[in-house]
């Protein structure tokens, strides 16, 4: 990782935390290897104590963060210390690791980088491994009551798959990371359900009829008990997305009732519902009466998801399901017009899709890359200005992240930071919005 990547990463970073990130991101550097070996023998290392706490295990294409966030405020809202592990971060490492809101310290993060670097060295541990060790470390020692936590990539082979969980869910299955989960929606479903746990209850977000049956088929080839699938035994009716967030009932195996979330989409009715439907499937000890979670939903905020922050708009949408969505709630809020729209993608998504998408919903797009994109993953800005042009939308290249945030919000009503976490954390260090402020 380079200083300025650092920089970015870590904007007022002491030194000692500065250097225990160099360390820790160096580990990306050495490729990707997967299997759950390396990650157990760390914890075991540290008493295994992912093993010693109530898990909440989130996988899906998109809807993992939501879903994520939702069931944090809920459990908080019945008093519990809830721990919280994410991925990627927006601005601070320190947003992958939260207890009870509160992000883990630097002084943490420099303490356990200094003690168990030479165990992972000697097991071979990457980034994320080494990762999700630190968060189970920190929240066994921070009193976390529960914990949720959301699969960093797929189910079967992430990091997170060592745990014993109270519930597991698949919010959602989309083309996303084909060339390690498969090119098929099926193969992806394989990979995501790989989270479902013989003897423990699963939960099946999916809408879509045929892959939200494979699923549940997973689940009860594995042992899984109970299957809950949402679709078929709740419905959700009369969803409405305003400037203050999305309003929507539901009706079925949770009672029937009118509910709202501060986040924004007609897909976080759906999410909301996984996020419930997992509480519920885990029992008395942790589900919510209908009117306590009504309640409770009001303090459910996430980051980068279409958050508004005076004339800006950040949304990580990095996919052309998540880019569908963000259209759809684009056409759906009235925001301030003109709305331009920075964009920048990793190289390795289909960003023809996703400016498919959302072209047609903006007055105008202001190509570049974003500065923290991993060097191998650095999308060339300059061939989809040209794809742009082909098709007739109003876009320009500016390949200077700094100039391009100037010259998208010259003029404008609205603007838009897009294409994926990279690119929406980079501005927001640069405009001090600070992802964890309340």
């Amino acid at each position: 990782m380079s200083a300025g990547q650092l920089a970015a990463v870590a904007p007022h970073a002491t030194g000692a935390y500065r250097a225990a990130l160099e360390h820790l991101f160096a580990r990306t550097t050495g490729g990707s290897r997967y299997g759950l070996e390396r990650t157990r023998a760390l914890l075991a290392t540290l008493g295994d104590p992912h093993l010693a706490l109530p898990v909440l295990h989130v996988a899906g294409t998109n809807g993992k963060g939501s879903t994520v966030a939702t069931l944090d405020a809920l459990l908080r809202a019945r008093g519990l210390r809830a721990g919280r592990y994410t991925s990627p971060h927006l601005v601070d490492f320190r947003e992958r690791i939260v207890v009870d809101d509160r992000p883990i310290t630097e002084d943490e993060v420099v303490a356990f980088v200094h003690a168990h670097t030479a165990n992972a060295e000697r097991i071979g541990s990457t980034f994320f491994e080494f990762t999700t060790a630190m968060a189970f470390d920190h929240f066994a020692r921070a009193g976390a009551d529960v914990v949720v936590a959301e699969t960093g990539l797929g189910g079967r082979l992430d990091s997170t798959n060592v745990v014993q969980p109270l519930v597991s869910a698949v919010t959602s299955i989309g083309l996303d990371h084909t060339e390690l989960l498969g090119d098929t929606l099926d193969a992806i479903a394989r990979e995501k359900a790989g989270v479902f746990k013989a003897g423990r209850p699963a939960v099946v977000g999916e809408r879509d009829a045929t892959i939200r049956h494979t699923l549940a088929a997973l689940g009860e080839a594995v042992g899984a008990a109970p299957v809950r699938v949402i679709a078929d035994e709740t419905t959700l009716s009369d969803v409405a997305v305003t400037p203050d967030g999305t309003r929507f009932t539901i009706d079925g195996a949770l009672g029937r009732g009118a509910l709202a979330t501060p986040l924004l989409g007609r897909f976080q009715a759906a999410n909301t519902l996984v996020a419930l439907t997992m509480l519920d499937a885990a029992g008395d000890a942790w589900r919510l009466p209908l009117d306590d979670a009504a309640r409770a939903l009001g303090a459910v905020r996430l980051p980068g998801r279409f958050q508004r922050v005076g004339r800006w708009v950040f949304d990580v949408a990095h996919n052309p399901d998540g880019a569908r969505v963000l259209a759809d709630t684009l056409r759906t809020v009235s925001l301030p017009r003109p709305l331009s729209a920075l964009v920048a993608v990793l190289a390795d998504k289909d960003w023809a899709a996703i400016l498919t998408e959302l072209a047609p919903v903006v007055d105008h797009l202001v190509l570049t890359a974003a500065p923290t994109a991993p060097p191998n993953r650095v999308w060339d800005p300059a061939e989809a200005q040209r794809f742009a042009a082909s098709r007739g939308w109003s876009a320009e290249l500016v390949t200077d992240f700094d100039a391009a945030l100037a010259r998208a919000a010259q003029d404008a009503g609205t603007t838009l930071v897009a294409g994926s976490f990279h690119t929406v954390g980079d501005a927001m260090a640069r405009l001090q919005v600070d992802p964890l402020a309340r």
